[in-house]
């Protein structure tokens, strides 16, 4: 049996690792054994054990609570820690995921002790270096031996990079392995949506109907801690919630809370917080994500996660970010990039509102995207 110790460090990576977990359990029991690494990169106990709870995942195996920090000294904690458990466990293999410094850390940390690296969802790009994750990706992929590319545009990205995405086995750091797998979230969110009975009691308990209501999510530091950005994004969902005629529902993190009240003496919280047409709530679970993307009629957002998601459950979604590395539903015109800035948001908001044409390809799979994905590691890693 081989051995593969999972890293995460992030509850987006809690929600990815569940779909290989589970794949693992169905289907891959005899072949391969699976340890779990929280780097603690992101961690409070209350959510993210619910994480755990919900997706159906092992608690972890080792906690290295490595806490916030700068990112050298936070990355360098990581490394520090996994090399340990990496020479105590002598994996077959170490499955990263995503950007995250969690993701850096694995992939030095065991390139160098000449473990193999597997990387799920490689070849994403946003062509801005001035972006943590875009180098975390880049660098991880450069690290890699297996690296699954979730959309074609990835496989695309990293030909442009010099991989020979044409390699046949077997496969080395030196010689990796390039794969178009298809999506775990897609799995994730087709498996997890059929908890229909949740939903509607979720959003029961909301108070709002189907199809009725906004979704907004914003919580990437470059706009949170920069307060002419955040006043913008407020200025402009105060604006489309006294326009729309629909409720905005907005989960909010507990340091957002903070950020706003900070900016404008606290203006731009009270005129959130007295719009009763803006409704906010706690950090959604997964599964409470799921509900409100899945019945929601438009979504808003610098999630990379739920931008993507917009397009599984065929949601317009305006990007408050200058790039996304889900290149494709831009392309395709599912989405528009607004960034932060108060009068893109409102004209992007209103062409996608007015919009009848879309379409919604298949361009993150089949839904069995883990499944391919563990096959190739039982078949290539030795």
């Amino acid at each position: 049996m081989k051995k593969i110790i999972t890293v995460i460090g992030a509850r987006p990576q809690i929600i990815k690792a569940a779909a290989i977990s589970r794949a693992i359990r169905e289907h891959f029991a005899h072949q391969l054994q699976e340890l779990i690494v929280h780097t603690g990169q992101h961690y409070d106990q209350n959510m993210s054990d619910i994480f755990f709870q919900e997706m159906g995942i092992p608690s972890p195996d080792y906690n290295l609570a490595v806490g916030s920090g700068t990112h050298g000294a936070q990355t360098a904690k990581m490394i520090e820690g996994l090399e340990q458990i990496i020479l105590k466990e002598q994996p077959n293999a170490v499955l990263l995921y995503g950007d995250t410094n969690s993701t850096l850390a694995g992939a030095v940390a065991a390139a160098k002790l000449h473990i193999p690296v597997v990387h799920v969802e490689a070849g994403l790009r946003s062509y801005n270096k001035s972006m943590p994750e875009e180098i975390n990706r880049i660098m991880c992929d450069h690290a890699s031996t297996l690296l699954f590319s979730p959309t074609q545009q990835g496989i695309d990205n990293l030909a442009k990079e010099g991989f020979d995405i044409h390699r046949k086995g077997p496969y080395s750091a030196d010689k990796p392995g390039i794969f178009h797998c298809g999506d775990i979230m897609y799995d994730n969110s087709l498996y997890y949506a059929q908890h229909q009975g949740e939903n509607d009691a979720f959003l029961h308990q909301l108070g709002v109907e189907k199809n009725k209501y906004i979704l907004v999510t914003v919580h990437r530091d470059h706009n949170t801690d920069v307060p002419e950005r955040l006043s913008a994004i407020v200025r402009a969902l105060v604006d489309i919630a006294d326009q729309s005629g629909q409720k905005i529902i907005l989960p909010l993190h507990p340091r957002t809370r903070k950020k706003l009240a900070e900016i404008d003496a606290g203006q731009w919280d009270e005129q959130l917080r007295n719009n009763a047409a803006i409704q906010i709530i706690d950090p959604a679970s997964f599964l409470e994500m799921i509900a409100l993307e899945s019945n929601c009629s438009f979504i808003i957002t610098d999630s990379g996660g739920v931008q993507k998601e917009a397009f599984f459950f065929q949601k317009p979604c305006v990007i408050l970010r200058p790039q996304t590395e889900w290149v494709e539903i831009v392309a395709n015109g599912n989405a528009q990039l607004a960034d932060a800035d108060y009068d893109r948001i409102r004209s992007a908001y209103a062409a996608l509102s007015a919009k009848r044409d879309f379409n919604w390809p298949a361009l993150f799979g089949d839904g069995k995207a883990a499944q391919f994905i563990c096959a190739q590691i039982d078949q290539y890693i030795a």
